[in-house]
């Protein structure tokens, strides 16, 4: 494939396709257009991810998404401003696929440009790769990384950063499918959304009808970043960049974030979570 070429790529893991990503999605500015992957599937064929469900538009897939880089929108929807609440503000920003440096079957390494208000925000390499782990599970391996093209110093910032308690959403997240019931969430030591939600776990799982999603942080770093959990609301899970302080990125810096994701068909106990989390992360 050509490195400027902005076609949906199909991503496959043992000759199966699990995967579409979209480097150009076709959503209006108020949703922060960005590059996404939707559908994500089971090797089994069981859709694990929506794409602009009617309660959260800007909600993509697997993306990154950040509600606040240097007072920019690059999440989608409404701002939240501090002793004001969520609110409409043309503060969007976009993720700008620049080409492809690597093009398999199996993943792509990418070049992104954040822009916003007519100016280069941020600078994105990022990187996205599948691995067979067991005829029943694959993993999604995603690294995404930030430099500051600018002279001065930036930062990124949350929901809980600019006053709202409990919503330090921001990075890495996965909008998984609203089923007739919500989903069971689990880490190693706790299980329900008020007691994971806000907290680092080394993985984190979410399970709905058929299928398994364990996420992990691949780096000491990512591992700090405590995980965004929705369950009773919306079924998502993400990562929070700007948990209780904004994230600085000096003038020619960069912040680097790797998550794995597991995604299995069935119902996996926490035993087998743990260790198709631990041959991820080592594949």
């Amino acid at each position: 494939m050509s490195p400027l070429a902005t076609a949906p790529l199909t991503l496959s893991c043992a000759g199966r396709p699990v995967a579409r990503y979209d480097p150009r999605p076709d959503v209006g500015h108020r949703l922060s257009p960005r590059p996404c992957l939707h559908p994500v599937t089971t090797l089994g064929g069981v859709p694990v991810t929506e794409f602009a469900p009617a309660d959260h538009r800007h909600h993509l897939g697997v993306s990154v998404a950040v509600p606040d880089v240097a007072g920019f929108n690059f999440w989608g929807g409404r701002t939240y401003v501090r002793d004001q609440g969520p609110t409409e503000l043309d503060n969007h920003g976009e993720q700008r696929h620049i080409e492809f440096k690597l093009c398999d079957p199996d993943g792509f390494v990418e070049d992104l440009e954040w822009t916003a208000g007519g100016c280069l925000v941020l600078r994105e390499r990022r990187t996205v790769a599948t691995t067979r782990l067991a005829p029943d599970a694959w993993a999604l391996d995603l690294t995404f990384s930030l430099t500051n093209p600018g002279a001065e110093e930036i930062s990124i910032g949350s929901p809980a950063t600019n006053g709202r308690p409990g919503a330090a959403y921001g990075g890495f997240f996965w909008r998984a499918p609203k089923e007739a019931a919500p989903p069971a969430v689990l880490t190693a030591a706790a299980e329900g959304e008020s007691a994971v939600h806000g907290r680092t776990a080394d993985w984190l799982a979410m399970a709905g009808d058929g299928w398994t999603l364990v996420f992990a942080g691949a780096t000491a770093e990512t591992r700090r970043d405590p995980w965004f959990v929705r369950t009773g609301e919306y079924p998502g899970v993400g990562s929070s960049l700007a948990s209780r302080a904004r994230l600085r990125i000096g003038a020619g810096e960069t912040a680097v974030r790797r998550v794995v994701t597991v995604v299995a068909d069935g119902r996996l106990d926490r035993a087998r979570a743990a260790a198709l989390v631990r041959k991820a992360v080592t594949a």
